[in-house]
């Protein structure tokens, strides 16, 4: 047994799997899969042994994102925004930067991370923000204690759990002066109001509904200067926080909707095997039909596997004799990953479903289930627009104007 299924054995996997129907229908927090998972130390599993946590590697977070989606989309998308945060801790530690302590400490003290950085109309995500960052100067220093915080946060998923909310905010000033500023916001307990924020409960999508991504409402919300991560250019830029965010978020993503490939592959197979033709007398898997559409689903699958392992496996080897030395290409790479796993799982289970029969076209089937929780892919950061026209300027350069 590998540290993948020893953290995630075949009973919990199969626990989590028989709640995830009743979760998405009554549209709740899976506040069962939390507690389980949180018991068996899965949320530490990327500190490293020394501060407290499992130790596991990015790639070994990956695989195990990508075999909880199999149980549960929608608890591994969830949960998955805690492990972006850790993340930015252990590459932070691979960098040797001392700001991954105070992330590992948190995280083994049991404090839950979600990750409040998407923003209505914002296409440039992490390199800009509509939330505005005011200083709030103290009476006996003319010093700011920290920033009040003015906006909106989309899709925050975790409403419901965080105690540690990571937000980032454009300071006062010409767009020569402004900077972004990145840190937490703090609530003592999960049922803790915070002074400043409003975490609507507005979540009915149309799928992921587990996540439970609510919107949060930012109105004069403080981020104190110590609870600060970072300050940085607005713009693109390699600062490693961003690069930490970008990077652990489109891969540990991009396992997600692996996972949900996977999980629609073995569906797949366990339907058209146990179907039979009456015209033919034999089941629906022999059908040179439905056996190009399943091998289909399997070729895109498979290709996503390799390209996720290895470039995981190039995250852990930053720092050392093995580092890949992406460069500038580092975000390109993140970002098409992510893209190709969200389209292919996409094609993946139209695939399944064409080859499964019309018994999976009623509510409440698992491949219906995953037929709409694949689709938030599209929604998230990077989108295939941002995706091409990145590729676009990397191969080109800019536009001319």
């Amino acid at each position: 047994m590998n540290a993948v299924t020893e953290l995630l054995p075949d009973e919990l996997i199969d626990q989590i799997r028989g709640r995830a129907g009743a979760v998405d229908r009554e549209n709740r927090f899976f506040d069962e899969d939390f507690e389980a998972l949180r018991e068996a130390g899965y949320l530490r599993m990327l500190v490293p042994r020394e501060f407290g946590g499992l130790g596991f590697t990015l790639e070994q977070a990956v695989a195990a994102q990508r075999r909880l989606a199999t149980a549960a989309p929608a608890t591994a998308l969830g949960i998955n925004m805690h492990h972006v945060i850790v993340g930015i801790g252990y590459t932070l530690h691979l960098r040797g930067d001392e700001r991954a302590r105070r992330i590992f400490e948190d995280a083994v003290a049991g404090e839950v991370f979600a990750f409040g950085i998407s923003e209505a109309g914002n296409d440039s995500v992490l390199f800009d923000a509509t939330t505005r960052a005011h200083d709030t100067p103290t009476r006996a220093h003319d010093t700011p204690e920290g920033w009040r915080l003015h906006g909106t946060k989309i899709f925050t998923s975790l409403s419901p759990r965080w105690t540690r909310l990571l937000v980032h905010a454009r300071t006062e000033g010409d767009d020569d002066a402004a900077r972004l500023v990145v840190g937490f916001l703090t609530r003592a307990e999960h049922t803790t109001a915070v002074p400043g924020v409003d975490v609507r409960q507005d979540w009915n999508a149309l799928g992921m509904r587990g996540s439970q991504s609510c919107t949060t409402v930012l109105d004069g919300a403080l981020l104190r200067r110590e609870d600060l991560l970072a300050t940085t250019p607005v713009g693109p830029n390699p600062d490693p926080v961003v690069w930490g965010i970008f990077g652990c978020f489109e891969l540990l993503l991009a396992a997600v909707y692996t996972g949900i490939a996977d999980r629609a592959i073995q569906v797949a197979v366990e339907v058209t095997t146990a179907r039979r033709s009456l015209a033919k007398g034999a089941p629906y898997s022999d059908d040179p039909d439905i056996r190009r559409h399943i091998a289909r689903a399997g070729v895109l699958r498979d290709g996503v596997e390799l390209q996720l392992r290895q470039l995981a496996a190039d995250v852990d080897a930053l720092g050392s004799e093995r580092d890949p030395g992406h460069g500038a290409r580092w975000f390109i790479l993140f970002s098409g990953v992510k893209h190709r796993a969200t389209e292919s799982a996409r094609e993946v289970v139209d695939l399944v479903l064409r080859a499964s029969g019309g018994s999976q076209y009623r509510s409440g089937t698992e491949l219906e289930r995953l037929y709409r929780d694949v689709l938030a892919g599209l929604y998230h950061p990077s989108d295939p627009e941002s995706v091409l026209a990145a590729t676009a300027t990397s191969l080109l350069g800019p536009v001319c104007e």
